[in-house]
């Protein structure tokens, strides 16, 4: 990732002469290059890509190994598998970047590298790591996580019906997951099944599973969503999957802290998301009001414009601020440290901020557009229909809530 005095173009505020430190003075030199990088290469490779993606849910077969080449994979892995050896921050700073420009893009990217990948490497053995890790890091394979089923979204764990039945050297899968993000082109599934019926949450574990090694599991169906389209997004079966003793990650019935520890750093990642697609929405929405021109005069002129624009930067550097500093807080939680405290509810309160902050900015950049705005093929029109992905995955905006006023009611009570 090389990096330049390319402006953060995404800022309406930034010029050619503006350094990155003085617009962005949460981050440090190496970060600013990491996202003054990202943001350079998103504009001019990923964003050519975007109509396409959205108008025939295409998929750009080659764009992972590129990103391989690149440097942009493997973010937080240690270099010696092949990754960047960077900090969640910086993998944050990525998927901002990259969904500036296209979004369905960063998410898929955001689901390899942190669902699939970033779990992988904290919880592996050494043997798997050196196993999983270097192809992945180098785009030769795509990762995904599986969790999610027809049945079970918010109760992902009380409700799996996934099961792995242990027969010797192997475990034998058997079920369905659904909405899965890269799921119809996925390389290595992270993926969750009950080992222990009877122990509920507590009895689920951690699988790798390889489709191209482990006969028995295949794309049902490819999903055709709303927003986000070209991230490919499908339902799995798992039917008499057959994964072999020494893939499975961590410890039989241990799947619930590596899970829940996954989810609170991807809560804190998937924010991230939100920054970037509504960065560009004001963006488009500056050069929209600047040239848009009624009653004689560019809309820029009429003060209920310049209001929604003012409201608009405001949601999106508060945002910034809570995104940038719940990232670098989850930097230092242990492998098995999610789920509870501080992390838990920060995690949940940084993407809840974001999402609907960004539903907020989509809706203002929308009306500033008028009818231009309402054309399925505008590009800010695509950036709209994402809003609601966001207010779903990783946790619905209730369950977010719910995620921190417990905590707040138990920290409290236990006094």
């Amino acid at each position: 990732m090389a990096s330049g005095g390319f402006p953060i173009v995404a800022d309406p505020l930034a010029d050619a002469d503006s350094s990155a430190s003085a617009v962005y003075p949460q981050l440090t030199a190496d970060q600013h290059a990491v996202l003054e990088a990202a943001d350079r290469y998103a504009r001019e490779e990923l964003y050519p890509l975007a109509r396409r993606m959205d108008e025939e849910e295409w998929w750009p077969a080659e764009a992972f190994a590129r990103l391989g080449t690149e440097g942009y994979l493997g973010i937080t892995v240690p270099q010696t598998y092949g990754g960047a050896g960077l900090d969640l921050v910086s993998a944050g700073l990525v998927a901002e970047a990259f969904s500036r420009w296209n979004h369905a893009f960063g998410l898929s990217w955001l689901a390899h590298d942190n669902l699939c990948v970033h779990n992988l490497y904290r919880h592996a053995s050494e043997e798997q790591r050196r196993r999983y890790l270097p192809d992945l890091c180098s785009g030769r394979h795509i990762g995904a996580l599986a969790l999610t089923e027809p049945g079970a979204g918010s109760d992902a764990l009380g409700s799996m019906r996934t099961t792995a039945r242990r027969e010797g050297d192997h475990y034998v899968l058997n079920g369905t997951k659904m909405f899965i993000t890269n799921g119809p082109i996925a390389d290595v599934l992270l993926t969750y099944a009950k080992t222990d019926t009877g122990l509920g949450a507590h009895g689920v574990s951690a699988f790798i599973v390889e489709p191209a090694r482990c006969p028995g599991v295949r794309v049902a169906q490819k999903l055709t969503k709303m927003g986000f389209r070209g991230s490919q997004t499908g339902e799995l079966v798992f039917e008499d999957c057959h994964v072999p003793v020494d893939s499975r990650l961590g410890t039989e019935n241990g799947g619930v802290g590596i899970l829940m520890t996954g989810l609170d750093l991807e809560r804190a990642a998937i924010a991230s998301i939100c920054l970037g697609v509504a960065e560009r929405a004001l963006q488009l929405s500056v050069e929209y009001a600047k040239n848009r021109r009624q009653f004689g005069r560019p809309i820029a002129d009429f003060e209920m414009i310049q209001a929604k624009l003012a409201d608009m930067y405001v949601g999106i550097e508060t945002m910034r601020g809570l995104i940038y500093r719940v990232l670098a807080v989850a930097e230092s939680v242990s492998a098995l440290g999610g789920g509870r405290g501080t992390i838990h509810a920060q995690s949940a309160a940084s993407v809840l901020y974001a999402a609907e902050t960004m539903a907020r900015v989509l809706g203002d950049a929308v009306q500033i557009h008028g009818g231009s705005g309402y054309i399925w093929e505008s590009e800010i029109n695509r950036l709209y229909r994402s809003i609601k992905l966001l207010e779903i995955g990783a946790g619905t905006s209730e369950i977010r809530r719910l995620i921190i006023a417990r905590e707040l009611l138990g920290t409290t009570y236990s006094q």
